[in-house]
């Protein structure tokens, strides 16, 4: 995984509520156990026709969209079923945060143990975010703050554990892995039962 310490982005605003699970990586292609290969999954039926061609009126299909790594929503962003290709699509289409009034909770607990940055904000945020959407954000992890370039910034909580993996590009078991070498020594200290 790679770490997130600061990123500077454009971001592309999906601004609509409620958007679940199922609409960011529809089940049919739940097929695959690898994380890769899901971005050209993503959003598939907003994307794409019936019978699988590009929908031009889609942003995330416009030249504009490509290589943007911030998605910004409205509230109830990731709700629905506990579908972690949900997040692997979003990052397999190079998306590291995820900004929205709100975040299904299952959805932020996976987007952080796959390196996605999940950011709630404020409603009068996001207002200030549809102002500015051609705007490029900056997000400082260390810090906990992110705002538009040159203007003002706003705070943001993330639970220190899923900080220290981004910032050390780390899952849970990576952390683990880690510290290796201080486990067999307390084992070795350990006398068997």
């Amino acid at each position: 995984m790679q770490a997130l310490h600061t990123l500077e982005s454009k971001f592309l605003l999906l601004d609509q509520e409620n958007i679940d699970t199922d609409q960011i990586i529809p089940a049919r292609f739940l097929t695959k156990t690898d994380k890769n290969g899901f971005g050209q999954e993503l959003f598939y039926d907003w994307r794409y026709t019936a019978d699988g061609h590009k929908r031009e009126d889609v942003e995330l299909n416009r030249r504009q969209a490509e290589g943007l790594q911030i998605l910004v929503a409205g509230t109830n962003f990731g709700c629905g079923s506990s579908r972690e290709h949900a997040v692997w699509a979003l990052r397999d289409y190079g998306f590291r945060v995820v900004i929205a009034p709100s975040i299904g909770d299952i959805f932020k607990s996976n987007a952080l143990k796959n390196g996605v940055l999940p950011i709630e904000i404020a409603s009068d945020v996001l207002a200030v975010l549809r102002q500015q959407r051609d705007s490029v954000l900056s997000i400082d992890v260390l810090q906990q703050i992110f705002g538009v370039l040159g203007r003002e910034t706003y705070s943001f909580t993330l639970d220190a554990f899923a900080k220290t993996c981004l910032l050390q590009g780390v899952d849970a078991l990576g952390y683990l892995m880690q510290k290796e070498a201080q486990i067999y020594a307390f084992e070795a200290r350990r006398p068997l039962c």
